[in-house]
């Protein structure tokens, strides 16, 4: 490893690099070529004053910088770097493949300066969950570890921290997966395969397709931990795990691990038996018991302790943006889903949400944002069981509306802080209160963090609203979406334990705010990426 990295960084000298895109990892690429003494070229077609900004510091790195550029300059390049959000279909990308100009991507050129051995992971949901319970269960078995990629810390900017790493755990896209080359991950873990970015890809298999690069390198001494859904998708598709392969599921019990009555279960020679009660964590629900699974095979493969494996799962808080309770009152949950960018996730919030007591659908739900190609009416039947009432907003408004409104009723609102002011005076004690947009976020928010930190302080004005504190009264005023709601009011705020809301133990606070999650949600677009 140490030699072929060594041949890499001086096959970059004096190379001539085109880098497309300058978002965080295109910005990276940009550095780390620089660092290995690269001639580097980076186009962007946007031309913002942060974009001029991160220019200003890429120039003064050596870097030809050109802003509002859709294709690529005039010129001799020997390669061309990728950023994952920019797609093949793109001016710039059309005319590199008509130049013949070799092409790969971040995660690649990372990848082949990097001095370690990687765990990676990728699906539909669920991604960085796991890359963090992964990384959470490698420190605790005193592995040396970072969590890059699709995370939120893109490789390129960590390769030189990799020579003192025993494993990179890194968080992958299928945006990312489509510009590899010679990217090997020595286990790799597939969490799920469900429709999402079919505005993007022309069908859910070419989506399924992409993802299955991630076994493509491997080797048979290599080891693939995947869904057994998921693995039964990619073969009816013609593909091959050539790497050797463990199987989850929350429900196949065939599966090597599986999900029986809250227990996790192992069928795996010489580890059989149960591995984990789902009691014992934060996690809740089957989708999270499959992540807590995939950890757990992962440890297994890399020979780790079990019971130091189980110490480190059981403490593990679930992220921000997912499922999380932001306030209680007057009996009504308002609920922060903002992480859930397609159906799929929509569908296992609405599951994981506690009944009323009556049996009647007691879920308010906002919903929509940037349209992703995705068909909204599959999951009609759920809402007509769950879903009082639908707030749609953004981009997909209207098409949303058309498919949901035969099942529950649909309000088109312009804002946030609309949808939350009307969810509440709809609400009854018992009632929940659901951002899920199943949409992306960037027709109205840099994030799904910026979106859901706005929720969060749309909660926090129509709850102190209705005591007459804080805004005079007026959920109309406008919000500031930089600063988090509970920053103002982290030293009164108390927090809500996820073992509490998922159980349904939430009577007897009149209001509650959770304590700011601003440091762990910086708005990243990478997380968005499937």
């Amino acid at each position: 490893m140490f030699r072929q990295n060594a041949r890499n960084m001086d096959d970059l000298l004096n190379k001539r690099v085109l880098v497309i895109g300058l978002g965080l990892s295109g910005r990276a690429a940009c550095r780390l070529l620089r660092r290995r003494g690269a001639s580097v070229t980076a186009i962007d077609s946007g031309e913002t004053d942060a974009l001029r900004q991160e220019g200003g510091e890429l120039r003064a790195l050596g870097a030809d910088v050109l802003l509002g550029a859709d294709r690529a300059p005039s010129g001799a390049f020997d390669l061309a770097v990728v950023s994952p959000g920019v797609p093949a279909q793109s001016n710039a990308m059309r005319e590199v493949a008509r130049r013949n100009i070799p092409v790969i991507g971040e995660l690649e050129l990372g990848y082949q300066q990097a001095f370690c051995l990687n765990v990676a992971i990728s699906g539909t949901n669920g991604k960085t969950t796991t890359t963090e319970l992964v990384e959470r269960l490698l420190r605790h078995c005193h592995r040396k570890t970072i969590a890059a990629g699709n995370i939120g810390r893109p490789l390129c900017d960590l390769v030189e921290q990799t020579r003192e790493l025993d494993f990179l755990t890194l968080e992958v896209s299928s945006f990312q997966l489509e510009t590899i080359r010679f990217f090997r991950p020595a286990v790799a873990v597939l969490l799920n395969i469900t429709p999402d970015h079919l505005d993007r890809y022309a069908s859910l298999a070419d989506y399924a397709l992409a993802k299955a690069r991630l076994f493509e390198n491997q080797q048979p001494f290599d080891w693939a931990i995947v869904q057994s859904e998921a693995l039964a998708h990619l073969r009816s598709l013609g593909t091959t795990v050539p790497s050797k392969v463990v199987t989850f599921s929350a429900n196949n019990r065939r599966a090597d691990l599986y999900l029986d009555r809250g227990l996790l279960i192992s069928r795996m020679e010489d580890w059989a038996g149960p591995l984990l009660d789902m009691e014992d964590c934060q996690l809740r629900g089957p989708h999270n018991a499959e992540n807590l699974m995939a950890a757990l095979a992962v440890g297994r493969v890399l020979r780790l302790p079990l019971e130091e494996m189980k110490e480190a799962l059981k403490t593990y808080s679930p992220a921000p943006h997912r499922c999380e309770l932001v306030a209680q009152m007057n009996g009504v949950c308002f609920v922060n889903d903002s992480k859930a960018t397609n159906l799929d996730a929509l569908q296992k919030a609405l599951l994981a949400m506690p009944a009323s007591r009556t049996g009647e659908p007691n879920i308010l739900l906002i919903a929509g944002g940037k349209d992703k190609g995705l068909q909204y009416h599959d999951i009609g039947p759920l809402l007509a069981q769950r879903v009082k009432h639908a707030y749609l907003l953004g981009e997909t408004q209207q098409k949303i509306r058309a498919a949901w409104s035969l099942f529950t009723p649909c309000t088109p609102v312009d804002s946030l802080l609309e949808a939350v002011s009307k969810a509440f005076e709809c609400a009854i004690s018992g009632d929940v209160v659901l951002l899920s947009p199943a949409c992306s976020s960037f027709d109205m928010f840099q994030s799904y963090a910026h979106r859901g930190e706005v929720f969060r302080q749309a909660v926090e004005r129509v709850t102190q609203s209705s005591h007459g504190i804080g805004t005079g009264g007026n959920p109309s005023a406008p919000l500031n979406p930089t600063n988090s709601v509970s920053e103002a009011n982290e030293s009164s705020a108390s927090k809500l334990s996820p073992r509490s809301f998922h159980e349904g133990k939430l009577s007897g606070q009149p209001i509650s705010l959770k304590p700011s999650s601003t440091e762990r949600s910086s708005a990243l677009r990478c997380h968005e990426h499937a």
